[in-house]
């Protein structure tokens, strides 16, 4: 039987949307810790990094909080992490958008959504990128990682980006989507998860997201027990 009340903390760069995930967390029965501090990270059962705008806002928060090194030593603890929008995106070496390196956690780059693409109405498509797209998960359902369990293929999630992740290893993306060109929806290296897309900001289907997180959570905490 899986653990109750694992410590999830939601890391607070004073770039994200922290709010918002902490209030998905909590509907889905977790009980979690907003907080910038290392220490409380290196205590933690499992961490979520949320992200919004531009990815040096992010690491350069991460480095000035003193985050950037206990991040990647949470992530070889072989704990659960969950990266969200810019969240992911700084998990990767280098940004396009910015300056600053990555955490290097995946091996790649994040790089502009072309500009001057039309659809299939010939239609601009405007970047940045905002609205509902139809996610493809890699594999079928019993290879996929447990957060991405139950989720129907094909799904809706939001997004609000203007620039995608593009790992080295194409084994490490989890999710596709299109936006006039193949978009990473997610990835996956280990126990380290990623979304371009906005579970918190995805209904239903993305509370399923945080309950599965929560889920793995009790379980791994229990097993470590």
């Amino acid at each position: 039987m899986p653990a109750s009340n694992p410590k999830i903390v939601v890391l607070n760069t004073r770039a994200a949307n922290v709010h918002s995930v902490e209030k998905a967390l909590r509907k889905v029965g977790a009980d979690p810790l907003v907080t910038s501090d290392p220490t409380e990270l290196s205590d933690a059962d499992a961490a979520v990094l949320p992200g919004v705008g531009a990815s040096d806002a992010v690491m350069g928060a991460l480095n000035r909080m003193g985050l950037s090194e206990p991040v990647k030593q949470f992530s070889a603890t072989g704990k659960p992490l969950l990266c969200v929008c810019v969240g992911l995106q700084v998990l990767l070496d280098s940004s396009e958008e910015g300056e600053l390196d990555g955490l290097g956690l995946v091996p790649g780059s994040v790089q502009q959504i072309p500009t001057g693409m039309t659809d299939s109405l010939g239609a601009p498509m405007k970047v940045p990128h905002m609205g509902w797209n139809q996610v493809t998960f890699a594999g079928n359902e019993n290879e996929r990682h447990p957060v991405f369990k139950e989720i129907p293929q094909g799904s809706d999630f939001y997004f609000v980006h203007s620039y995608r992740c593009v790992p080295s290893d194409e084994n490490d993306i989890a999710a596709q989507t299109e936006y006039g060109v193949p978009v990473c929806a997610a990835v996956v290296k280990g126990n380290v998860v990623g979304t371009q897309f906005h579970p918190e900001k995805s209904g239903e289907i993305g509370l399923k997201i945080y309950e599965n997180f929560l889920y793995l959570t009790k379980e791994q905490t229990a097993g470590a027990k």
